[in-house]
């Protein structure tokens, strides 16, 4: 028995779309906090287990007669190691022998993260999960490049890039090619105790982004590599909330230091094929507009 967690988002319900290809439905379960929203799984032959990171115990009843996990990370910043530590406790007692955990591409060579929100979880849990004593693998993902528009915000076209990155890299990658790759080592063999790093195979600069949108529409999209207190001042302006804040311009910030720069052909070579170009998303994204 295969179980993802983060069943209702949308890498966890990505993964399953992909499972549900290569094994029978009867071999998948999802975990929930509400048991409700995976109605669309349940109905395609998924078992849905109800579970919460926070309650130890529903965790443990979940993860009986699995044997290989799909840990996805926590949404939940408020305490969010403590979360995912609790589900590799629950996940050994159980008598899970594998758990696949996704973790974060981070440039090992930059010992100041400056998304310390993000990383420093991911940094515990994987730590954690290779002490526990069970075999694990770690998808290591980069940014998805599904938050390219957010980060250029609704109004690029007329706007252009207002962004604090400076020159800093990103090997972007699409959510589904990450969901994709995981679905390919939960059926899989032989990936125990490895870590890939999950990226594409080109890294960016916003400025490149730019240089792609000015080809999309058709016309010259700047990138203003803007000072970090006044895009800050721009986004509390907006009314974005301070943890929406703090986020975007930390990972800004971890861009310009190039803290996570990191290409690899991992992904390539866990799905079999050329992952999608940010190129190709965007143009996915914008093309017919």
């Amino acid at each position: 028995m295969i179980l993802v967690t983060g069943a209702t988002g949308h890498l966890g319900g990505l993964a399953i779309e992909f499972l549900l290809k290569k094994v029978p439905a009867n071999q998948i379960a999802a975990l929930a906090r509400t048991p409700e929203k995976a109605a669309d799984l349940a109905a395609k032959g998924v078992e849905i287990r109800q579970g919460d990171y926070h309650d130890y115990a529903s965790l443990v009843a979940a993860f009986r007669g699995v044997d290989k996990l799909l840990l996805v990370s926590s949404s939940d910043f408020n305490d969010r190691a403590g979360q995912q530590i609790n589900a590799i406790n629950a996940a050994k007692e159980a008598g899970v022998k594998h758990i696949v955990y996704t973790s974060v591409a981070a440039n090992k060579n930059v010992s100041s993260q400056s998304v310390k929100l993000i990383t420093d979880s991911h940094l515990a849990t994987d730590a954690h999960l290779k002490a526990s004593g069970v075999a694990y693998t770690l998808l290591n993902n980069t940014l998805y490049a599904d938050v390219l528009p957010m980060f250029v915000g609704e109004k690029v076209a007329e706007t252009g890039v207002f962004f604090p990155a400076g020159n800093g890299r990103v090997a972007y990658a699409t959510r589904e090619n990450m969901a994709e790759a995981a679905a390919n080592v939960l059926a899989g063999t032989g990936h125990e105790n490895k870590e890939y790093d999950i990226t594409g195979l080109e890294a960016l600069s916003y400025g490149d982004v730019a240089a792609l949108l000015s080809e999309i529409f058709g016309k010259t999209i700047s990138y203003t590599d803007a000072p970090l207190e006044v895009y800050v001042d721009v986004l509390k302006g907006a009314g974005v909330p301070d943890v929406f804040v703090e986020m975007l311009s930390g990972f800004a910030t971890a861009i310009k230091k190039d803290e996570l720069d990191v290409v690899s052909s991992d992904l390539e070579n866990l799905l079999g094929k050329k992952p999608t170009t940010v190129a190709d998303y965007l143009r996915g994204v914008y093309g017919a507009k």
